[in-house]
């Protein structure tokens, strides 16, 4: 079938690239197609509702709003983050050798008022070159009452912020948030419509409330895109394993991540 009918390409124009370069984040409106998106949810939901509970006030953001590796569990989502639109976004943005970085839901479903702390992507896993790209996929209508991401545009110009005193083993077993200052008098926030995709750069200052809704979820489709040859700072500059997307790598292990998967 063709992925067409799941999926909307996107090209970006020399002013949205110009606009990504200065800002640090870009909103690209729908890469779902209807029927896509309805398949999505309905994938991801079984993946989803076979792992994880109802939420639960007393437990970690790890138990309650995260599911990892999305793509080993879901078929559609793995087409989209190895086939989909944002993998070319990725070329445009980041060069001719891509691969994946991550997959993941991070979901906010209703009940679960807790926010996500100021914070870097790259603080999380420190990825250089500095140009890993995450994006993030709406699978609900998101805003400010259900919890939608908040950022600081231009934030991305400060550069890597220095968090290694937060790296504490306990801390990171319980999913704590690797915070950073942040000013909120410049934060915007970013409500996406169920459908359309954002992205921002590995530097970019994010956010984001909790949901206070009293119905609605707020479901998001994580994907991070890095140079083929992208490597983890913080563990001895070993190549960060993830499917070649695009191009080629001077990394064998790279090359030979995944191949089993189509």
């Amino acid at each position: 079938m063709s992925l067409n009918q799941w999926f909307v390409r996107q090209e970006l124009s020399a002013a949205q690239i110009a606009k990504y370069d200065e800002q640090g984040f870009l909103l690209l409106g729908r890469t779902l197609t209807d029927e896509g998106l309805q398949e999505m949810r309905r994938q991801c939901m079984k993946a989803w509702d076979a792992e994880k509970k109802q939420f639960n006030p007393d437990g970690t953001w790890l138990q309650n709003s995260l599911l990892k590796d999305i793509h080993h569990r879901a078929p559609l989502a793995r087409d989209f983050y190895f086939r989909g639109p944002l993998v070319h976004v990725a070329e445009q943005l980041i060069g001719p050798n891509i691969k994946g970085a991550t997959s993941q839901l991070t979901f906010k479903m209703r009940g679960n008022t807790k926010p996500f702390a100021w914070h870097q992507d790259n603080g999380y896993g420190e990825l250089e070159p500095f140009n890993t790209l995450t994006t993030l996929t709406a699978l609900d209508d998101t805003d400010e009452q259900n919890g939608c991401l908040w950022l600081i545009p231009r934030s991305h110009l400060q550069g890597q912020i220095d968090v290694t005193d937060q790296f504490d083993l306990e801390k990171k077993a319980a999913g704590a948030a690797i915070e950073v200052s942040a000013d909120e008098t410049l934060a915007v926030p970013m409500p996406l419509l169920a459908g359309e995709s954002l992205i921002f750069h590995c530097w970019t200052l994010h956010k984001s409330e909790g949901n206070f809704s009293a119905d609605r979820d707020r479901r998001i489709l994580f994907l991070r895109y890095a140079d083929a040859d992208a490597v983890e700072i913080r563990n001895e500059r070993r190549p960060r394993l993830g499917r070649l997307l695009c191009g080629q790598t001077q990394f064998d292990e790279v090359s030979a991540f995944e191949q089993e998967l189509t």
